[in-house]
């Protein structure tokens, strides 16, 4: 990590000094969003402290251009208790962060993507241990690199797998499926086929990067790769129907994410945040996606533009067992099961990161001593690569999804103030 800029460094002291000077918060009315079960009494909101210091903060992290803007939104006992937006959504055009702001939300698509595969299985219509190739004939073909060097011939020598590739595996990131990770002469294989790369359908894009071998047998390892994209094409075989219409259908719609698509396919109120990176001074730049960001498929792991409203219904569901305003997206047992920690450990310690399992679709908090971030020990979360992040706290009853847009960089910090507005809300709980 590159050394930080002053502007960075300026960023603590100065929210100590407003803090000290008894800097007021940021008053962002909160959004109308329906209480996720209103049966329970009106919570505690955060406490002013929390407030004061979040509100601060952001605003000095976006002054420092750490990000070029920042919205979050938190609940407690399934209601929103606070909202606040800081920066610019285009600092050029002088348009503010709101709370209907989209963003790119990257691999906060990847719950979103379990979900949908859960719902299947919950009607008996996909089964966990079901070999992914029944759905996808591809799959049926896999074999596993003994190496990740080739040979004097130039080829990677494989052998069978030890049993078949199974849904589970794609839902626990123990698939053996990769990305593009590393240089070797394996990973050279996976970035040839990336499934990001080039045209073509979700069905040819996995059938694409399931002709190189995997990494390790699977169920053997937990590895960041891209088996959420390979369960979403599975979700639209057993469901005979588009990834993204299942989606809308079974998850946006009734759960009313009205601002929830895949970019450049269905439109939606508000605008999208333009993207920023650090250039070598540590000052913003504009970021001019390409015109095939405006995705002509539907990955599993990424791809999904959203809002922090939208995306907080999400998260409420889950945090409620299923349910959300009246509506139940999964049963309270399944919503359980996807939650509790079906891999103990190891997950993002390539990140120097301990402390995390991982559910089926999402990061568990197995240790909370060891982790980075203010969490409790069951609480799940993932982020997005744009720096943008959601997390529920079953003990604690707090739900937050902190957004902000900005493409890393060798001169890009790491989104700092987008896990330390989680822990400005843990305060005073």
């Amino acid at each position: 990590m590159p050394a930080l800029p002053t502007r960075w460094l300026a960023v603590a002291s100065a929210l100590v000094l407003l803090a000290e000077a008894g800097c007021g918060e940021t008053a962002t009315p909160n959004p109308a969003l329906p209480p996720a079960d209103p049966s329970r009494p009106q919570p505690e909101g955060l406490s002013a402290l929390s407030r004061s210091a979040l509100g601060a903060f952001l605003e000095i992290a976006a002054w420092a251009e750490m990000q070029s803007g920042y919205v979050a939104l938190f609940a407690r006992d399934g209601r929103v208790v606070h909202a606040v937006t800081a920066g610019h959504a285009d600092v050029e055009a002088g348009r503010p962060m709101r709370l209907d702001t989209r963003f790119r939300i990257a691999s906060m698509t990847k719950p979103v993507t379990a979900v949908a595969a859960m719902i299947l299985v919950q009607e008996g219509r996909l089964g966990l241990d079901d070999p992914v190739a029944r759905y996808v004939p591809t799959a049926g073909f896999l074999r596993v690199a003994e190496s990740t060097t080739a040979d004097e011939r130039g080829r990677i020598r494989t052998v069978a797998l030890d049993r078949p590739l199974q849904v589970r595996d794609l839902l626990t990131f123990q698939s053996g499926i990769g990305a593009r990770e590393d240089d070797s002469d394996l990973g050279l294989l996976w970035a040839e086929r990336d499934i990001y790369a080039g045209a073509g359908s979700l069905a040819d894009r996995v059938d694409r990067i399931l002709t190189a071998p995997l990494y390790e047998q699977p169920g053997e390892r937990w590895r960041y790769g891209w088996s959420a994209d390979v369960l979403a094409r599975v979700v639209e075989v057993a469901a005979a129907e588009p990834f993204d219409e299942f989606l809308a259908r079974r998850i946006f719609e009734p759960l009313g994410m009205t601002s929830t698509s895949y970019l450049g396919r269905a439109s939606a109120p508000g605008e999208i945040a333009t993207m920023y990176t650090q250039g070598p001074g540590g000052e913003l730049l504009r970021v001019e996606l390409p015109a095939s960001d405006a995705r002509s498929w539907t990955p599993g792991g990424s791809g999904l533009v959203s809002t922090a409203g939208d995306y907080m219904r999400f998260a409420l569901m889950l945090w409620n067992g299923g349910r959300y305003d009246g509506v139940t997206i999964l049963s309270r047992e399944t919503v359980e099961q996807m939650t509790q920690p079906h891999v103990g450990s190891g997950v993002l310690r390539e990140q120097d990161i301990e402390g995390l399992g991982w559910g089926l679709g999402m990061a568990v908090v197995v240790d909370a001593d060891a982790t980075p971030t203010t969490d409790r020990d069951g609480d799940f979360w993932w982020s997005g690569y744009y720096g943008t992040t959601f997390f529920v706290s079953p003990s604690t009853g707090l739900v937050g999804v902190v957004l902000a847009q900005n493409q890393p960089a060798p001169d890009s910090p790491p989104p700092y103030p987008v896990y330390l507005a989680q822990s400005f809300a843990f305060f005073g709980l």
